[in-house]
């Protein structure tokens, strides 16, 4: 049987998420495909449709496009940077971002679900951007989303699963697929999480700042693949002694 994800009822055989706010235009297909992500996410900016180059045409035709609603403080600004990528084509899914904060870039969750609600409604496959709570996770589900995107620690820091312990309960007790989104900083980080049992993961930051861009975005790609099928087949238990692998009595005469 394939384990695909499944978001909103389209499947996709990668569970990597690639970010592409911190690349040049000339390499986003080459990271696009040594990571073999088959979802690209895009800020509308770097979606015009003027003189200037456009992002839509480096990702490879069969991307899934995820415009985020980058620079949205209040839900109604998420709305309509939503309207808007879709009617330049960029598609129905949207991975919403509510951000007031400036110096932590913390998801407004509470403006997250009235986005969340009205863009559902819209026939949007809603993707919100949160900081990992249940309850606030709970009714992100019941506004619509189609999957949940909880931070691992700040956009940006690369200092991986700050938030483990959050992220794991909304694995334990959120039907939709949960996404780690912002703060992963190595493929060890991004193996980590897909142990735990998160339905993929995003990275930007730690692919973008690698010294060999395209490599790494392969090293992700394959930690996260290593990470779900670590998952699949169920880690081996943990004890507070040692056990022997191999028996200790039968093989010498006493």
């Amino acid at each position: 049987m394939t384990d695909q994800l499944v978001i909103g009822g389209h499947p996709f055989n990668s569970r990597f998420i690639l970010g592409s706010g911190k690349f040049s235009l000339e390499i986003v297909k080459a990271v696009v495909e040594n990571g073999g992500a088959e979802i690209v996410t895009l800020a509308l900016r770097r979606a015009n449709q003027g003189g200037e180059e456009n992002i839509l045409d480096y990702i490879p035709p069969n991307v899934t496009l995820l415009p985020n609603t980058s620079g949205a403080r209040t839900a109604e600004e998420a709305v309509k940077i939503a309207r808007l990528a879709r009617e330049i084509n960029c598609g129905n899914f949207i991975k919403v971002e509510v951000i007031k904060d400036s110096k932590y870039l913390f998801p407004d969750n509470y403006e997250t679900i009235k986005a969340t609600e009205i863009l559902a409604r819209d026939g949007f496959v809603v993707m919100p951007y949160m900081y990992p709570d249940l309850n606030v996770a709970r009714d992100l589900v019941s506004a619509g989303a189609a999957a949940v995107m909880p931070l691992a620690s700040p956009i940006g820091s690369n200092k991986g699963l700050s938030t483990r312990d959050f992220i794991e309960i909304l694995v334990n007790e959120i039907p939709v697929p949960i996404i780690v989104d912002a703060g992963i900083g190595r493929p060890s980080q991004a193996c980590e999480a897909m142990e735990m049992g998160v339905d993929a993961v995003m990275c930007n930051t730690a692919v973008a700042t690698a010294k060999n861009i395209p490599l790494m975005a392969r090293a992700f790609g394959q930690a996260i693949e290593s990470g779900r099928n670590a998952y699949l087949a169920g880690l081996g238990r943990v004890l507070n002694q040692a056990e022997a692998s191999s028996p200790l009595t039968g093989f010498l005469e006493d």
